[in-house]
C-alpha cells in the first residue's frame, strides 16, 4: 500500500501580490529579504519604495509574472498622509537630515490655504539632491553625500493636496500624487512659499493604485510564523 505524500507548492508556483504596512524604521529592502527567506522565492519586488522614515503601504510583487509587472503597479497614483514642520528646513528635506536655516515666522491658516494653491493639478517639480534619481549613472544622493550639488531639470507631475489639520509648526496634508512625486519636495517648497522653511516630519503612505491600508498585512504578521503568508496574497 502506497502512502501520499503531502506536496508543498514549487517556489516557482508562489506568485502573487502581498500587501504589507512598512513600520517606520524599516527598509523596503529588509521587506524582500524577509519574504525571500518565509516564502523561499528569489524573485520578489515591490510597487514603489518606501523611506526608512516613513510607513504605510508596500506592495510586495511575489514571483516571476508578477515581478515582471512592476511598471505597471509603479505608474499608479498614490496617497499620503504628510506632517509638514514649518520653520526648520534641512538639507535632505526631511526630519533626518541636517538643519540648513531656522526661522520664527509663524505662517497664519490664511497663508497656508493659499498657498496650498500653489500644489494643485500639473505642476513642475524639481527632485531633491537626496534621492535615487541618477544623473549621469550617479545617484543624487551619492554626490550630495560629497557634498556636490548639481542642477536637476523639473518634472511634470500632478498633485491633490488637502489641508488636514494646522497645529503651529506642524501642518498635516492628504497629498494624492502621480509617479514620480517627491512628498519631500512639496515639503520644502511649500516652505519657500511661506517663507519660513519646512521640511517634511512624519509621512504615511494610505494608497497605492487600489491597494489600501486597511487591507494590509502589518510586519508583525509577516514575521510570525503561524501565519500563512499565501493565504494573504491578492491577484490582480
Amino acid at each position: 500500500m502506497q502512502i501520499a505524500l503531502p506536496r508543498f507548492p514549487s517556489p516557482e508556483l508562489i506568485e502573487g501580490i502581498l500587501l504589507v504596512n512598512k513600520t517606520k524604521g524599516s527598509s523596503s529592502f529588509s521587506l524582500v529579504q524577509t519574504l525571500r527567506r518565509r516564502l523561499e522565492v528569489k524573485k520578489i519586488g515591490h510597487a514603489g519604495t518606501l523611506d526608512p522614515f516613513a510607513s504605510g503601504v508596500m506592495v510586495m510583487l511575489i514571483g516571476r509574472n508578477y515581478t515582471r509587472l512592476s511598471d505597471r503597479f509603479l505608474g499608479c497614483d498614490k496617497e499620503y498622509i504628510a506632517e509638514v514642520f514649518l520653520g526648520i528646513t534641512t538639507d535632505t528635506y526631511d526630519s533626518e537630515g541636517k538643519i540648513t536655516l531656522e526661522s520664527m515666522r509663524i505662517p497664519s491658516l490664511e497663508e497656508i490655504r493659499e498657498a496650498l494653491n500653489g500644489f494643485q493639478g500639473e505642476v513642475e517639480q524639481i527632485p531633491p539632491m537626496y534621492s535615487a534619481k541618477k544623473i549621469g549613472g550617479k545617484k543624487l544622493y551619492e554626490l550630495a553625500r560629497e557634498g556636490r550639488e548639481v542642477a536637476r531639470k523639473p518634472v511634470r507631475i500632478n498633485l491633490e493636496t488637502h489641508f488636514i489639520r494646522y497645529q503651529p509648526p506642524i501642518l498635516e496634508l492628504r497629498i494624492v500624487c502621480s509617479k514620480g512625486t517627491y512628498i519631500r519636495s512639496i515639503a520644502h517648497d511649500l516652505g519657500l512659499r511661506l517663507a519660513c522653511g519646512a521640511h517634511l516630519a512624519n509621512l504615511k503612505r494610505t494608497r497605492s493604485g487600489k491597494f489600501c491600508l486597511q487591507n494590509c498585512l502589518s510586519e508583525t504578521e509577516l514575521y510570525s510564523p503561524s501565519v500563512n503568508l499565501q493565504e494573504k496574497f491578492v491577484f490582480s
